[in-house]
């Protein structure tokens, strides 16, 4: 763990392989099954959740709802959907939709009194965020959104490479 303003930890591994209250996925709008983070999670949480999913009505970008984390090991998902940076658009939009997934997230979670919750790296996937910009904004996001969340004890930024925890390491330094 790397030491840090609490609750913060940066944590190389699988956001699916997580035991906590809830874990954040990187869901499309639809909240249909995709690649990467969501289709990692789907195949830890097994068919349950996609026939869940399929029941709800689709979000908004920065939106967050939440699902039973059926056979994962965390207890429940957080589903969220950034925006898709490499899509036409103003620069703001897309920031202020990054940054809501966060806050959104982590809005939801307090409501549940959860004390754990862990997100990926979201957008820097098939939505194309640079990577270094998306970890600033999720950061500052998280820092601000955590000041109105007293029941999240330890907050996980999973990363899937070393080279994405080291931006992380380097945005809270």
């Amino acid at each position: 763990m790397t030491s840090m303003a609490a609750p913060f930890e940066i944590l190389v591994s699988r956001i699916e392989t997580l035991a906590l209250d809830a874990v954040v996925n990187a869901a499309n709008t639809r909240l249909a099954p995709g690649t990467g983070v969501d289709g990692a999670l789907r195949a830890a949480a097994g068919p349950k959740l996609t026939e869940h999913t399929s029941s709800m009505p689709p979000i908004e970008v920065g939106e967050a709802v939440i699902t039973p984390g059926f056979d994962a090991p965390a207890r429940f998902i957080i589903h969220v959907a950034a925006p898709i940076w490499i899509e036409p658009g103003p620069e703001g939009e897309k920031v202020n939709g990054l940054a809501r997934c966060y806050m959104s997230a982590i809005k939801l979670a307090a409501t549940r009194n959860f004390e754990t919750l862990a997100f990926p790296c979201l957008g820097t996937g098939v939505y194309g965020w640079p990577r270094g910009f998306a970890c600033a904004i999720a950061i500052a996001a998280c820092e601000e959104a955590l000041a109105e969340a007293p029941s999240i004890k330890r907050l996980v930024f999973c990363c899937f490479t070393e080279a994405d925890a080291n931006l992380y390491r380097t945005g809270m330094g």
